[in-house]
């Protein structure tokens, strides 16, 4: 392309043909390493800006999608136990109650509850995560319980605070 087919602004063309005369002054073994310089720099910045994060994410990817595979087949896992739990039949109150009383007798002294009509307190003072684990999927199961509002603090002995459930029952 010709130099003379666009017209560039007068302050440019100036620091244009500055910059022609520095280039033509210097020695050809200065331009070679200058223009190699000038490769090298150009190269960097392609590597840093197209071809390094592609590489990344290449990489990056088979992990990433083990992560989201393993967090879809939990969440089928969970939508498969709520289908169940909504087409099982009803728990009584009375049912309910009992085996959330049963569910908390296994944490011993560690776990106190106060039933009040279709809700239950849990009250808990050091228990572990299991436990709190196994409490909550006996409620979830048994009793056909769900937490409806939890405020638990977290301390070397375990978990304490209280666990409010709501369970609806059949007559």
């Amino acid at each position: 392309m010709n130099e003379r087919s666009y017209a560039l602004p007068p302050a440019l063309a100036g620091l244009r043909a500055q910059a022609r005369e520095r280039w033509r002054a210097f020695a050809p073994r200065e331009r070679l390493a200058l223009g190699a310089a000038f490769v090298l720099i150009g190269g960097f910045i392609v590597w840093s800006i197209a071809v390094q994060p592609a590489a990344r994410t290449l990489r990056e990817a088979p992990a990433q999608l083990d992560r989201l595979d393993a967090q879809l087949q939990q969440m089928q896992r969970l939508a498969a136990e709520s289908k169940t739990l909504r087409g099982a039949a009803p728990v009584s109150t009375a049912q309910a109650a009992a085996a959330l009383k049963s569910a908390t007798e296994r944490l011993g002294d560690k776990g106190r509850i106060l039933l009040q009509g279709d809700r239950a307190t849990l009250t808990l003072n050091g228990v572990q995560a299991d436990a709190l684990r196994a409490w909550l999927s006996e409620a979830r199961g048994a009793a056909h319980a769900r937490a409806v509002d939890v405020q638990l603090a977290r301390s070397a002995q375990g978990y304490s605070g209280t666990v409010v459930v709501s369970f609806g029952g059949g007559s």
